[in-house]
């Protein structure tokens, strides 16, 4: 059986720490727009378009060695398994993308990435 998080090897013995990231506008943002957008969703969770989705909302990544990668709350909820040693793993809070009449996602953004371990 899985286990719940993100390792670094395929027999889930090295796991990685959680860390949680304070809320972002930008960030929070993107979240907003992977939720509403299906299609935006998808290229999201796609490994190699991330480095160009997060400097589209300020986050450059020349100078080092990480390499951003996003996965799903059920990806992290089922054990991931990173493919690089370079990789910096966000999760994509669960939402159904639907907000009241009137109402905004972002501050739902903002909480579900504050406590969604690797949340984005």
């Amino acid at each position: 059986m899985a286990k719940k998080g993100i390792f670094r090897d395929a027999g889930q013995t090295d796991e990685v720490a959680d860390f949680f990231y304070a809320p972002n506008e930008s960030l929070a943002q993107m979240i907003v727009d992977a939720w509403v957008n299906p299609d935006f969703k998808k290229l999201l969770l796609q490994h190699g378009n991330t480095k160009a989705l997060f400097a589209e909302r300020g986050f450059f990544w020349s100078g080092t060695t990480r390499n951003p990668v996003v996965i799903s709350e059920d990806d992290y909820n089922n054990g991931y398994t990173m493919h690089t040693h370079d990789e910096i793993v966000f999760v994509l809070p669960n939402h159904d993308g639907k907000c009241p009449p009137g109402q905004n996602l972002l501050e739902t953004a903002r909480l579900l990435m504050a406590a969604t371990p690797h949340g984005i």
